[in-house]
């Protein structure tokens, strides 16, 4: 079809020439989570409650920085952008006032992205429901329109904020996820799937709360579909699909004992409340909750604390001012008084729980509800409106399909909704283990999916020994997800739209050395995983422009980003001979004052990278001495954050039906299957991104089963890089790919773990080409 760079056949992607392409992305860009006016990542707390008064223009990054960025990432290979925004950057100001200037800003910058060749889907990204809450995501106003009160959320553990942390630098790691099960995140989750049965009382201009917030929401996304749409050039050239709400979560929904934490409560850490309790300190009662760490193999209970919020409740006061947002609360609802209180499930008088089991079955109809009744029904609900509501304005978007994290999707197939021909799965998954802990152990890991499915009848069957078993567990879990989409939805392709590992393991271990050892084996197993197990294609987790090593990706204490402004990118070659460009900031956009004719060459007339000289301006030696001599000076050696792992070989589009392929990392080399219909390609090749720096185009070997082939670099989608064109005969063909295979005093880099730290570090002069 003409304008449509990307549609699904038979459950695979293809291009406009019918080959098959593997979506090969990352998530850009973490900046999007929080506003830059005023500048406010997580740690900052400075007029953090102004909620109705930032703007995100410029997020994920300046639009005259986005050819650095996209040249950039289209250099490590990827071809697709999961472009992450947030509903806050649409609607902070208040219902239905939509920030134009933002929306103009990421019309601008999907332009950028389409130069550049990227698949483009669109990611309405949110975390523990928002920013103030202890995520990303919703505006402020939202949790005001349930009557909460933010303010008092730090006193109450009503949520754990670091931006209201009493010490910054001491919040705790990963204690944002524990905010799931905390009263503010399970209520709006509760009040936005399910408030019309849970909360029928909860009544503002005239609606249930939950089709005030989902209206809301849609609305939001439609206007921005509606704006990108109108723009033109941008809507299926670019901008293929949109992703549903980012790892939503059902709140309480399902529960069948308040007073108990529930078994999908995977993730312990900190002090982990049940919802009984964490209401009851929602309303100012002290309560002694336990706590709970992560180790190795899961997370163990450490003892208890005391939640003493000295009587401040977590709801909004009896007679708060709330006109500023024009809405009108029904008199029915009272503030000042906890919501579920108002709805009997508990006795404020005595604080006597009457309905432990309130969330758990249909107060009409009495139907048990678990999570198959929640997927089905209610996540069903909203993702049918989030579709319809989207495809308004962009006809034809493919519309991949997220339900909550890890959890088995809804059971849609053979119906009209899994019948959808452009329906893609779009799960998560990350090694828990190495996230929560931020170690690598080489030694053992945990089929996690296994044991949330019941496979094991003991915990510990779930153990994988060894590195090769490890990372064989990661395969089978990507494998086995899959496999569930498969199941449940149709045949439909599966992209898994995040995974990622912690850059800042063993106590920044890595950026006081250079050595990235346990970053390069971590990131090369998870993509071992997704790359063999049959995926249609993955967006890692994460490109963060302002990623330093001091606050790592500016959210929540988390480091995962591939790029920080405190290391080195990968050199173009594999022995480099020029400085690299180490940073993204506007300044190093534009040649200094002193800057000699040649210099000024390599910009446009206004001083800016553009996309015709961003490979020249990369590798020249003048202007990147330019940028380091006026970069911060660093407390470590910088390294190359494991770039080696993560810059891989890949299909770029096939001429047949892919049936495997894989990059080894220790041999470097590439191998891949495909099944090539009768008439094979011709003037369509195959096409395979060859990185030059582990494949230099005249240190490489080739072993085709049939055809022909040639190695050449261009700038065919604006930045400079290198392709294997492959023409090649029908039926099953093979091909393999041997690159740049080193050796580090004598032995070979898969038997000597030495390799990694001293590519890491530069030190070039011990690593010899064999």
């Amino acid at each position: 079809m003409a304008g449509f760079r990307l549609t699904i056949e038979d459950g695979k992607f293809r291009d406009a020439h019918g080959r098959q392409v593997i979506l090969r992305g990352i998530n850009v860009a973490g900046d999007a989570k929080y506003p830059n006016q005023p500048d406010q990542p997580s740690h900052i707390p400075d007029n953090f409650f102004d909620g109705d008064n930032v703007k995100f223009t410029g997020k994920p990054f300046p639009k005259d920085e986005a050819h650095l960025h996209f040249s950039r990432l289209k250099r490590c290979g990827y071809n697709t952008i999961r472009y992450v925004f947030t509903w806050e950057a649409i609607e902070a100001a208040g219902p239905g006032i939509y920030d134009e200037e933002w929306i103009q800003h990421t019309i601008d910058v999907l332009r950028a992205a389409k130069e550049y060749g990227f698949y483009v889907f669109m990611d309405p990204h949110q975390d523990v429901w928002s920013r103030f809450s202890g995520g990303s995501g919703a505006p402020m106003w939202t949790l005001y329109a349930a009557g909460l009160n933010p303010q008092s959320f730090a006193a109450t553990e009503a949520a754990i904020v670091h931006n209201t942390y009493p010490e910054p630098d001491g919040f705790p790691k990963m204690i944002w996820s524990t905010n799931y099960f905390r009263l503010a995140a399970a209520t709006m989750f509760t009040l936005f799937f399910a408030g019309r049965v849970f909360a029928p009382k909860c009544i503002i201009d005239q609606v249930n709360i939950q089709d005030y917030l989902q209206d809301h929401f849609f609305n939001a996304c439609a206007h921005l579909a509606r704006r990108i749409h109108d723009a033109g050039g941008i809507e299926d050239e670019a901008v293929f699909g949109w992703e549903s709400l980012n790892e939503p979560n059902k709140g309480m929904v399902g529960y069948h004992d308040i007073s108990v934490i529930p078994k999908e409560q995977a993730l312990k850490k900190g002090s982990c409340p049940t919802i009984w309790q964490t209401i009851l300190t929602g309303s100012g009662r002290a309560v002694e909750v336990d706590t709970w760490d992560m180790g190795g193999l899961g997370p163990y209970k450490v003892g208890r604390s005391l939640i003493d919020p000295h009587g401040e409740i977590a709801w909004l006061p009896a007679g708060y001012d709330e006109s500023r947002y024009s809405y009108v609360r029904d008199p029915g609802w009272k503030l000042g008084e906890c919501i579920w209180a108002q709805h009997g499930v508990w006795d404020p008088s005595s604080d006597t729980l009457l309905k432990k089991d309130y969330f758990g079955k249909h107060p009409v109809t009495g139907d048990v509800i678990n999570y198959t009744y929640f997927a089905d029904k209610y996540f069903m609900d909203f993702f049918r409106k989030y579709r319809d509501t989207v495809r308004t304005h962009h006809k034809d978007a493919i519309i991949l399909l997220q339900g909550p994290t890890m959890e088995l999707p809804p059971d849609i197939k053979g119906t009209p909704d899994g019948d959808d021909p452009l329906l893609v799965y779009a799960p998560h998954w990350y090694d828990g283990i190495t996230l929560m802990t931020k170690k690598w152990n080489r030694t053992f890991n945990v089929d996690v999916l296994g044991v949330l499915r019941g496979r094991y009848w003991h915990p510990s069957l779930a153990i994988r020994i060894g590195e090769t078993a490890i990372r064989n567990c990661f395969r089978d879990q990507h494998a086995a997800m899959r496999k569930e989409g498969l199941e449940y939805l149709g045949n439909h392709p599966c992209v898994m739209t995040e995974f990622g590992i912690p850059y800042d393991m063993d106590d920044q271990h890595a950026y006081k050395t250079g050595d990235y050892t346990s970053q390069s084996a971590a990131m090369d197993a998870n993509h071992y995983g997704v790359e063999s197990a049959g995926l249609e294609g993955y967006t890692l987790w994460l490109y963060m422009a302002k990623n330093d090593h001091d606050r790592g990706d500016q959210w929540n204490g988390e480091d995962l980003s591939i790029f920080s402004i405190d290391d080195k990118l990968l050199p173009v070659s594999p022995i480099p001979s020029t400085p690299d460009l180490n940073q993204s900031t506007s300044s190093l956009l534009r040649p200094p004052a002193t800057a000699s004719s040649s210099q000024k060459k390599e910009l446009d007339n206004d001083g800016n990278v553009t996309p015709v000289n961003i490979k020249r301006t990369l590798t020249n030696p003048s202007i990147s001495s330019e940028a380091a001599s006026r970069q911060p000076e660093l407390t470590a050696s910088p390294g190359y954050r494991a770039a080696e792992a993560y810059v891989r070989a890949a299909p770029i589009a096939a001429a047949g039906l892919i049936k495997n392929y894989v990059f080894d990392l220790t041999r470097c080399q590439f191998s891949m299957t495909i099944q090539a219909p009768k008439v094979a390609a011709t003037e369509s090749p195959t096409v395979i991104f060859l990185p030059d720096y582990h494949f230099t185009k005249d240190a490489c070997s080739v072993e085709a089963s049939s055809g022909k082939w040639e190695i050449s670099s261009d700038e065919e989608e604006t930045a400079l890089i290198q392709r294997l064109r492959w023409w090649h005969g029908e039926g099953e063909q093979t091909i393999k790919i041997t690159g740049l295979v080193r050796k580090y005093n004598g032995s070979q880099a898969s038997d000597d773990p030495g390799y990694y730290e001293q590519c890491n570090r530069g030190t070039w002069s011990s690593c010899t080409i064999m």
